[in-house]
């Protein structure tokens, strides 16, 4: 017996009451707060736990109430990097000769004797965790770059959990919960005391939150028609581009970590009175037998685009006025147990699951690698974040010009490999031509930023209905895996400056020619079952001899 999902397309009924009309909009508008949180959420401790320029205090030289980070003096009692600064922890000792009329002159300092020291002047009035919790100097690097891998941990924990319930207790009351509940563990950390009690809730808000952008996504791309999903992809994506950007001009003048986290999270709990009003996926609901709320949404939607359902249209979704109390014994006979062991059963959609988690984890380890490397680049580094984040705007013009022309995977097997050489060139680029390093950085953030918003509309395309989000979180989740890993690649430079782009650039050659073992998904109606995910065309030419 077939289900009601079955029985009529859902890509048909959006076809008669407008693919993208101003309904579909206004939940894309609201869509949209969700998305640009996530940006905050999830890169603000690039500025909370950023390291910081110092040096050490030297009591000998400097005033006590009135020290400051640049001083004439500073190669009398400061040894230097090889960058030219002044090392962060060290200092010449002191020779206590008593019979030396002035304290800060070359004789009053042992060159050949560097010492380390505990007390610190910085270049500005930043206020990082750096500075409150002191951590200070080379040796506690790894303490700021666990702030990142543990952000990252939250997000690996709570994907799958949450994919699991969105799948079966709807997208928008999980999307409610992940604002909310990420917004109190982000005011509640601007409050912590120590460095644990801030690491422990910076675990916190994505175990709770990190959701909210797979299920934003789903939630608006459900509702769109086919030939809308690149449209509606970009839009999503652009937002979240956004998000970075303004979140650097924030840090840019905010430079207290505290008042800077109340900023970005006061505003999760305004964004959730608005979310209210967002509606269920339609998809969702005919996937649980529930006709009657999917055809109340429908129609509200046919209103507010100025169509009509067709009255086949409303005897196929509810033939019966079936009561939502009642769901079909199809509906009650497969658990989501069994769905997922169906799922796994088939040797083509598991390994479809592998490459795509692997593509995921490449993606988002250069994805956020480049973003957290980019602070480190020369110049500003607020500037630098900004111009990171803005250059992928253009990468989705040019995805919205070329995805649907493509293809997919195409698309995404192009923009990987084209990302990967960027990175090895821009890595084995010499120090001392930083325009080239940074126009080539960015040119490798801007073809990964393609590649990344190719996958988030791939993978929604080739797995079905019943576990979109569980599978989609399933990839994500693997993904994180590279994300945890994005910042401590910054260590790696120590090793040989080269070594993190080299990297950057192996992963996504390689991930890029094991995409296309995937289907292709360019104009094709989004897959309810395992069998119709598993009978994709692999190729353009494929669908078109087939029809």
């Amino acid at each position: 017996m077939p289900t009601t999902e079955d029985s009529i397309e859902l890509d048909q009924v959006l076809s008669e009451i407008g693919q993208f009309g101003p309904f579909q909009v206004w939940q894309y508008a609201l869509m949209i707060l969700p998305i640009m949180l996530n940006a905050f959420f999830t890169f603000s401790y690039v500025f909370t736990a950023g390291n910081m320029d110092y040096r050490c205090y030297v009591p000998e030289c400097d005033l006590p109430d009135a020290a400051v980070y640049d001083v004439a003096w500073s190669n009398l009692a400061l040894p230097f990097d090889r960058n030219g600064h002044p090392e962060r922890c060290h200092r010449f000792q002191p020779i206590n000769d008593t019979t030396l009329t002035e304290t800060c002159t070359a004789a009053a300092f042992n060159v050949s004797n560097i010492i380390s020291c505990t007390s610190f002047v910085y270049r500005t009035g930043e206020v990082t965790i750096v500075r409150d919790f002191g951590i200070n100097c080379d040796e506690n690097d790894w303490k700021l770059a666990l702030v990142g891998t543990m952000n990252n941990i939250g997000q690996f924990v709570a994907l799958p959990i949450a994919g699991y319930l969105s799948d079966q207790f709807g997208r928008r009351w999980i999307l409610l919960i992940s604002v909310a509940g990420s917004a109190l563990c982000g005011v509640i950390r601007s409050f912590a005391n120590s460095y644990a009690m801030f690491l422990v809730f910076e675990f916190l808000d994505p175990a709770i939150g990190s959701t909210m952008y797979t299920t934003a996504f789903i939630l608006a791309l459900e509702l769109v028609g086919s030939k809308k999903r690149v449209t509606g992809n970009n839009i999503i994506s652009c937002a979240f581009s956004f998000g970075e950007a303004l979140l650097g001009l924030l840090a840019m003048y905010i430079n207290n970590w505290r008042i800077l986290l109340r900023t970005l999270y006061f505003s999760g709990f305004l964004a959730t009175a608005f979310l209210f009003t967002t509606t269920e996926s339609v998809r969702w609901l005919l996937s649980k037998n529930r006709p009657a709320c999917a055809l109340k949404i429908l129609q509200k939607a046919a209103k507010v685009n100025g169509k009509r359902l067709s009255q086949t249209t409303i005897e196929n979704l509810c033939p019966n006025s079936v009561s939502e109390a009642a769901p079909s014994d199809t509906a009650k006979s497969q658990s989501f147990a069994q769905l997922l062991s169906e799922a796994f059963h088939s040797r083509g959609l598991t390994a479809r699951v592998i490459n795509c988690s692997f593509c995921w984890l490449t993606n988002t380890m250069v994805y956020f690698g480049l973003s957290l490397n980019s602070v480190s680049l020369s110049g500003n580094k607020y500037v630098n974040f900004i111009l990171v984040s803005l250059i992928e705007l253009p990468g989705f013009f040019l995805m919205q010009l070329i995805l649907d022309r493509t293809g997919r995977k195409r698309t995404l097997f192009a923009t990987m490999i084209i990302s990967g050489v960027l990175c090895i060139i821009s890595g084995l680029v010499p120090l001392d031509a930083p325009f080239v390093r940074l126009f080539l950085f960015l040119l490798s953030k801007l073809t990964i930023t393609m590649s990344f918003g190719t996958l988030y509309i791939y993978t929604v395309e080739i797995f079905p209905t019943n576990l979109r989000q569980t599978l989609l979180s399933v990839c994500s989740m693997i993904g994180r895996v590279g994300s945890m890993i994005a910042p401590q690649t910054p260590l790696l430079s120590k090793v040989w400056i080269p070594l993190p782009m080299l990297i950057f650039g192996c992963l996504g050659i390689t991930s890029g020619v094991a995409i296309l073992q995937l289907p292709e998904t360019l104009n094709t109606q989004l897959p309810d079952t395992v069998h119709d995910a598993m009978n994709m065309p692999k190729n353009i030419n494929d669908r078109q001899n087939s029809t």
